[in-house]
């Protein structure tokens, strides 16, 4: 009966075999829904990465694009970034059929912000050398997956640590949704502690409200078996915004010239308010701004390199986290906890860094926001493939897009850090070894708001264990290399300034 069924059953065609849908326990709807969900959990980044990169005028005396205008630069940074995100999340689905897309990292955009701060005034740094940087360490770290080095890498790391990092993020993207929705968030008052429930301790304003009502719809969808539930979750709550939103006039968070909060129980990006146009002409002329070479000459040999190895240790273990955790919540890992087309993955990443540079809007890099996708059921390439097309399409439709606040977004990440959380069983906390380093791996990833920590501490701390327990030849001869880069990574800060004496 069993031979019958099968030889009746029809061969997958089109899009289902080319992206081996059915094979993965997957569907066209579910994809496409998956791409959709990823989306509206990574499209802050069209608003965010402007409000981070613009605000500051460089050693040309211009704000980032090369112009004079605050909003024409921020209207070129917001339209680079979603077509560098939309180009390279679709080349990771063709190339590599993994459902994960890729955006301008934050973190490596909040590093060049910083330097341009610290350095305009002094050796008249501009974006566009930073970004010369940024294509560096790009060309590197691909450089390096094509020689088969990162791979080994990635497969050296013990499978209780890979576990551990899926864990880690799991509880990071659900920290990133409550701070993103204003549910904990740093105290006003100096000296208070470093987190808090909502607003002095409680839970003001709608967007608040919006939150919670998002994350337990999602809940209580999930567990009746609703497909769509995260997608049904950050509609009804988006919907519920734009109510309340045209009812009470909330409007957006805005600081003062000091950089306070003046309104801190607005909505944390933009208002959920229907624009008065959908549509706006992109400009992409912030595309190509880079200079290889010109940090050299006014950071110093020292700076640039300390800098080009600050971002190529982020790029390359975000990136290992990030897939692994993805790989295993969507059961795609084989039994050394390793994804399909490891090597395609890294490689589309690692291009991604050097287009990110390349179009002047910071390196691009896997976002762990893609297990909100895989959380609606996404299980190949075609739904990074979906997540890519809204982004190109953001650019002409950015108002539109715009009107999902963070606070409807951030329930599925809230929901998808809990699914993450289940693998932590699949750690042996008994065995003291395994247990310490995977436990300052998970802790250190919040703590820190910095994935790159958890791994690197999670690293030092397995060779140093096993050094303790007189088990060092056990140790992966890549895990002592890795483990000392980690160790100067740490104390880089310390390291520059000697070095530079």
């Amino acid at each position: 009966m069993s031979s019958t069924s099968t030889a009746t059953r029809p061969a997958p065609t089109g899009l289902d075999r080319f992206f081996r849908i059915s094979e993965r326990g997957s569907t066209i709807a579910r994809e496409v829904r998956g791409g959709v969900v990823t989306f509206f959990t990574m499209v802050y980044i069209v608003v965010l990465n402007p409000i981070i990169l613009s605000g500051i005028k460089d050693g040309s005396g211009n704000y980032i694009g090369g112009v004079s205008d605050l909003n024409e630069s921020k209207l070129l940074v917001a339209v680079g970034t979603a077509v560098i995100a939309g180009v390279m999340s679709i080349l990771m689905g063709v190339v590599a059929n993994f459902p994960i897309a890729l955006a301008a990292g934050l973190g490596i955009n909040g590093l060049i912000a910083s330097m341009v701060l610290t350095h305009a005034a002094t050796v008249k740094i501009t974006f566009a050398d930073l970004m010369g940087l940024v294509v560096i360490e790009g060309i590197i770290i691909t450089v390096l997956v094509m020689t088969g080095f990162r791979k080994a890498v990635f497969r050296a790391i013990p499978p209780p640590l890979k576990v551990a990092i899926s864990v880690g993020i799991g509880l990071f993207i659900a920290f990133i949704g409550v701070i993103d929705a204003g549910f904990a968030r740093r105290p006003s008052s100096p000296g208070a502690v470093p987190s808090e429930l909502g607003i002095g301790g409680n839970l003001n304003g709608w967007p608040t409200l919006v939150f919670v009502v998002g994350v337990f719809l999602i809940a209580v969808l999930l567990i009746r078996q609703v497909k769509g539930a995260i997608l049904i979750g950050i509609a009804a709550a988006t919907a519920l915004a734009m109510l309340l939103e045209s009812v009470f006039s909330i409007g957006p968070r805005v600081y003062n010239d000091q950089g306070v909060l003046t309104n801190p129980e607005a909505w944390s990006l933009t208002a959920p308010a229907w624009p008065s146009s959908i549509t706006n002409t992109p400009d992409l002329g912030i595309l190509g701004q880079f200079n290889l070479l010109g940090s050299f000459d006014k950071l110093g040999i020292v700076t640039a390199v300390m800098f080009v190895f600050s971002l190529l240790l982020a790029d390359f273990f975000d990136t290992m986290g990030t897939i692994v955790a993805i790989g295993g919540e969507a059961g795609l890992l084989d039994e050394e906890g390793n994804p399909p087309n490891t090597e395609r993955i890294l490689i589309v990443d690692s291009l991604a860094a050097v287009a990110g540079g390349a179009g002047g809007v910071s390196s691009n890099t896997s976002y762990i926001e893609s297990a909100s996708g895989v959380g609606e059921g996404a299980r190949t390439g075609l739904a990074a493939i979906v997540t890519g097309v809204l982004f190109l399409l953001a650019t002409f439709l950015a108002p539109l897009f715009a009107i999902v606040p963070s606070e409807a977004a951030a329930p599925a990440l809230v929901i998808v850090g809990f699914l993450m959380m289940q693998q932590v069983t699949n750690i042996d906390w008994s065995d003291l070894e395994v247990g310490i380093p995977a436990f300052l791996t998970i802790i250190l990833m919040p703590f820190t708001y910095n994935i790159t920590v958890g791994i690197g501490a999670g690293f030092i701390a397995w060779v140093l264990v096993r050094i303790a327990k007189g088990h060092a030849s056990r140790i992966h001869p890549l895990l002592w290399a890795v483990s000392a880069l980690f160790v100067v990574y740490f104390v880089k800060a310390p390291l520059e300034q000697l070095l530079t004496r």
